[in-house]
């Protein structure tokens, strides 16, 4: 059962109007303020924040209450002068819960009202989160042929068809920056790699290294992932093996 959280900033659209035409260096620089408090207080609650668009976020949120979400509300509501609504989703799977979290927040199923708070609750923390860490094979051999822009559009290409082929498994897939992503699983994981990794070789030639984590928290799952995949890389590196997926579990 995964717990995820969606963050928006509500009236956003009329909001940035008032700023004026000269606005967006000051609505960049708010929306990556805004990010990193909002990764700071959900990852103080073990819980992992991604962007979804710049002005809405997703956390996965196992183990955290409804006390949590009004906490971390009310400090998000001293530091910035904003409304951010939180909606709350609870699934079998990432998507389901981020289709729980949408059918709440537009069927006005209130939770804290005061702290514009929506959806359905768990808060248990019996269980699992999990989370996949990829990157892409010989990345530096790549930069030495493209452009960085080219290497861009090449990632953004890549997250495309890694976030199509991961929600036909009803999988959430973030892109983290550089050649890395992380996709939010239902405990299926290695599975969904195997397929996807032979997927990629052999339509695009690409190689991809493969970290998998499952904890009872965001947090820690990614820490898994991330070691896990740590560990592919080290051992692919000194010559004494050609693993491409690692998991690990807490």
């Amino acid at each position: 059962m995964i717990q995820l959280t969606i963050i928006k900033i509500t009236g956003y659209g009329p909001w940035t109007q008032t700023l004026g035409s000269d606005r967006e260096h000051k609505l960049q620089m708010l929306q990556s303020s805004l990010y990193k408090e909002i990764q700071n207080l959900f990852s103080e609650k073990n819980g992992l924040v991604f962007s979804n668009r710049f002005d809405e976020l997703f956390a996965i949120t196992n183990g955290l209450s409804l006390n949590d979400h009004v906490e971390i509300q009310k400090k998000l509501a001293e530091a910035f002068d904003l409304q951010l609504s939180m909606t709350i989703g609870r699934g079998d799977s990432p998507f389901e819960a981020n289709l729980k979290a949408d059918k709440a927040r537009k069927s006005k199923i209130i939770l804290e009202k005061k702290h514009n708070i929506f959806g359905y609750v768990d808060g248990k923390a019996d269980q699992l989160v999990q989370i996949i860490h990829m990157d892409v094979d010989g990345s530096t051999s790549i930069s030495a042929k493209k452009s960085p822009y080219e290497i861009s559009s090449l990632m953004f290409k890549l997250y495309s068809e890694m976030s199509e082929f991961f929600l036909t498994k009803n999988c959430l897939t973030f892109f983290m920056g550089g050649d890395n992503f992380m996709i939010v699983t239902s405990g299926n994981g290695k599975e969904h790699s195997i397929k996807f990794l032979d997927l990629m070789k052999e339509k695009h030639g690409i190689a991809l290294n493969c970290g998998i984590g499952t904890a009872k928290t965001a947090r820690e799952a990614a820490k898994l992932a991330t070691k896990s995949l740590d560990t592919v890389r080290d051992l692919r590196d000194s010559g004494k093996n050609q693993q491409r997926i690692l998991e690990l579990t807490c």
